[in-house]
């Protein structure tokens, strides 16, 4: 009898993509020319980043037209939430210790998932790195320095440890300062062209992750704790006509906390149980001073929201063809605020999926049933909205029609919606507590083609194509009352949004040169059909390109790696008035790095240079908020 040692084999899983899936993962990730999750996701098709100004400036992503709170944004399986305004600063995630970033339009198509999952009209998950060790290796540690323009200094520390067979230990610190000043062009009232700098765009901020990963006979489990802090200024908008005379001072203080664990087991092979935790907490203060800044009230506010969540999620297999999927989730958020006349709302959430596929041979179909259940609370009898008990289905159907190729043709329909976010709900002057939910229909058809060559020089393509239709009903929007200080949010929008993505992708190797190659391509008709007699009816709706994509090249020699990245934005409108005075031109961008890999005798040492925007363009994602001009950063990591 001969005893072999036991083998560990590290390879990315990528389940079957039943609903179209964009993924950035692994090498190809680390190399993008990004800081945070917000500027990976604008190489995927079908997305808008909405960008504030800068590093400070607060980021927000809209997927084929939606609106951001269409959008659920999962952080290792559990979705973050913020039941105060429903918008995730993107910004705030960084690429340091993230695995892999991936988008699906419609839903997560896997087996044995959370109700939440199927709760979103589109979603991104954030998938953290889990602690791999070579053989003789019971810790690594990888330590990171970032440097450049604005002042930038962004150290990070990653120490794994080995602490059984099977359990293991990650930690993961790291520090953001910058001064957030740049300069960039503008073109005064008289056609003037002048320069300024950038103000109140600083940025100090403290991340810390713990956690603690086990596996179990047919299955795992995992514990995160995530800290987050910062201070930060808010540039505000520019205002061209009187350049120098506004100061925006606006300040920001965040705390957020949670800690959230999960627990996977397959027992047998009829039955996988997934079970999710999670509590949170989340302080913001924010400061605006007319002192300072002549153009805002006073405003000094404090907010603390706290939710706690729980999910089970069961699969069984009933036959080899046929599974079905029984999720449950309980939700409880809270809001607390020192406003004038606040309500102190909290909401109870219950999502139940149903859902089943069936595979027919070369033919998938899976289908959906998600119910939602929201009671809101409040201190003041009657102050709270009524109780919301809706149904939403979801279809998808895949069909293979060749056994050799992999060639697949895909498509969905499925109807969502979205809460009324508590700001929308009782936000003194503004709140209107008989909201409705904003529904959701999407229609998807699709294709998807992967060849691999290997050993070949061509080693790898893959193409996508999808069409799609949404109407998006009930649209939550802001109205004045009986004046124009006084506001309250109304269900009167209608949007209509005609579209098509295009991905493709390709890797080639010429003896040690590699060549990796990605593009993107979207166009959308996003209308806004909310008032026939309106004089706008149908205009494009602010901030929708027409034609938007990216381009992704980078080339690989032994430890050298040279990365080219582009973006382009098309001309799109900053308001359903689809007039000249509300246009915007289209804006692009180009990235370039360079790094190299030195194998020390028990390290690895990697140093990079990245210059962002190389051509200098001058441009603005949100209007009267520039973005910065040509900027470099430093990278080294020292890996032991």
């Amino acid at each position: 009898m001969q005893h072999i040692d036991s083998v560990v084999v590290v390879g990315t899983f990528r389940p079957e993509k039943v609903i179209p899936a964009q993924v950035l993962s692994g090498e190809r990730l680390q190399r993008l020319n990004a800081h945070s999750v917000a500027d990976a996701i604008r190489y995927f098709s079908g997305v808008q980043i909405k960008d504030y100004g800068g590093i400070g400036g607060l980021k927000t992503i809209n997927v084929r037209g939606m609106g951001t709170q269409h959008v659920g944004v999962f952080y290792d399986g559990i979705q973050l939430g913020n039941a105060q305004n429903g918008q995730i600063d993107l910004g705030k995630y960084s690429l340091d210790n993230m695995a892999a970033v991936t988008l699906y339009n419609g839903q997560k198509s896997s087996g044995v998932q959370s109700a939440r999952d199927y709760a979103s009209a589109s979603a991104v998950y954030l998938r953290t790195r889990i602690p791999e060790f070579r053989e003789g290796r019971r810790c690594n540690l990888k330590l990171t320095l970032k440097g450049g323009s604005f002042g930038t200094v962004n150290p990070s520390v990653l120490y794994e440890q080995r602490l059984g067979e099977r359990i293991s230990n990650s930690l993961n610190a790291e520090f953001l300062y910058t001064t957030g000043r740049y300069r960039f062009s503008y073109v005064k009232a008289d056609g003037y062209d002048t320069t300024a700098v950038r103000q109140n765009g600083d940025v100090r901020a403290l991340r810390i992750e713990e956690g603690l990963f086990g596996r179990i006979p047919d299955g795992n489990w995992r514990v995160k704790a995530y800290f987050y802090n910062s201070e930060r200024g808010y540039p505000g908008a520019f205002v061209r006509e009187e350049p120098g005379r506004f100061r925006h001072e606006d300040r920001q203080w965040d705390s957020n906390f949670f800690l959230q664990g999960s627990f996977f087991k397959a027992f047998g092979d009829r039955y996988r149980l997934s079970v999710h935790g999670k509590y949170a907490c989340d302080y913001l203060h924010y400061l605006s001073d007319p002192r300072l800044d002549v153009t805002t009230m006073y405003v000094d506010n404090h907010y603390l929201q706290q939710e706690a969540y729980l999910s089970a999620a069961h699969e069984f297999a009933l036959f080899k063809w046929w599974d079905v999927n029984l999720a449950t989730d309980l939700q409880y958020n809270t809001l607390d605020a020192d406003l004038v006349n606040f309500v102190y709302p909290s909401r109870l959430t219950s999502l139940t999926a149903l859902a089943t596929t069936f595979r027919f041979g070369r033919v998938t179909v899976q289908g959906s049933l998600l119910h939602t259940f929201v009671e809101d609370f409040a201190r003041e009898r009657g102050a709270e909205a009524g109780v919301k008990n809706v149904f939403t289905p979801t279809l998808v159907v895949q069909y293979r029609p060749f056994r050799s190729v992999d060639l697949a043709l895909r498509a969905f329909c499925k109807r969502i919606f979205r809460m009324p976010t508590l700001n929308d709900l009782y936000y003194t002057f503004i709140g209107n507590k008989y909201l409705k939910p904003e529904y959701t229909t999407q229609y998807n058809l699709g294709t998807a083609y992967t060849k691999e060559w290997p050993g070949a020089r061509f080693r790898r393509f893959e193409a996508s194509l999808d069409a799609y239709c949404n109407e998006v009903d009930d649209k939550i929007i802001a109205m004045p009352t009986s004046n124009q200080f006084q506001w309250t949010m109304v269900n009167l929008g209608h949007v209509g949004i005609r579209g098509a993505d295009a991905v493709v992708s390709g890797s080639m190797r010429f003896g040690r040169l590699g060549v990796d190659c990605r593009a993107t391509y979207t166009w959308q008709r996003a209308r806004d059909l909310t008032d026939r007699t309106s004089a706008y009816y149908g205009g494009q709706i602010p901030y929708i390109p027409w034609h938007s994509g990216s381009a992704v090249v980078g080339l690989s020699f032994g430890g050298w790696a040279l990365d080219y990245s582009f973006i382009y934005t098309g001309e799109r409108y900053e308001s359903s008035a689809n007039i000249p005075e509300n246009h915007a031109l289209a804006w692009y961008t180009s990235d370039l790095s360079l790094s190299k890999r030195f194998h020390l005798r028990r390290s690895q040492l990697r140093a990079s240079v990245e210059v962002n925007n190389l051509l200098n363009q001058q441009y603005e994602v949100v209007q009267c908020y520039p973005m910065p001009g040509t900027n470099v950063k430093l990278i080294i990591s020292w890996i032991l």
